[in-house]
């Protein structure tokens, strides 16, 4: 699958070919489906909880002798029946973590990878890097690549500082390495520019 480079004030300056066992497969929507409501699901803490009778402090002692008040009878001030009183049936930590196959995760991804090519939505572009970090100098190059105005995810090979923290301010871009993302960072943006260094390690990263 042969695409074109761009440099960042967008000119063609050559072609690239991408793998098509990652970039032209039949799109699994299944397993794409599933990836989602995975990384949906492992994004939920799960952290809400409420004390039950034996944990609340206090209530040791009996409220009032058992019998002769004419009220009912009470061994502790932290029946869930008191105010302050523990609670019945509350929230309890839950783990919503869902875990799926290496063999499903590789498949959902590769299917958003070729979703995007199919729909001509990955642009290739030369490495780049800033003399420093400027959110004016990342946007000239989402101008020049005619993408200023939709959700852009940009894939590097490594980590670069200057070029994450010039995207940071602008709407609905997201920077990150190219083996660190899931299918749904892939799915959530409808543009994906990859740097041509990036094509290398997207590839290698389903042959572990």
């Amino acid at each position: 699958m042969l695409v074109d480079v761009y440099s960042k004030t967008g000119q063609t300056v050559g072609k690239i070919e991408l793998a098509e066992q990652v970039f032209a497969i039949e799109p699994n929507e299944h397993v794409m489906h599933q990836a989602v409501v995975a990384y949906l699901a492992n994004q939920r803490q799960g952290t809400k909880k409420t004390k039950i009778r034996s944990e609340v402090s206090g209530g040791g002692k009996k409220p009032w002798k058992q019998k002769g008040r004419g009220t009912a009878r009470a061994g502790s001030t932290r029946s869930p029946l008191w105010v302050g009183g523990g609670t019945i049936h509350g929230p309890q930590p839950t783990d919503y973590s869902i875990k799926l196959p290496a063999k499903v995760r590789r498949l959902a991804k590769k299917s958003a990878y070729s979703v995007r090519a199919s729909e001509n939505n990955i642009i290739v572009v030369e490495d780049f890097t800033f003399e420093q970090f400027k959110t004016k100098s990342f946007a000239e190059v989402l101008a020049a690549l005619n993408i200023k105005n939709t959700s852009v995810l940009v894939l590097m090979p490594s980590q670069d500082t200057n070029v994450y923290m010039s995207s940071r301010n602008i709407p609905n871009v997201s920077v990150n390495v190219a083996d660190k993302i899931s299918t749904y960072d892939i799915l959530k943006h409808k543009k994906l520019v990859l740097f041509k260094g990036a094509v290398d390690v997207i590839v290698s990263s389903f042959s572990n």
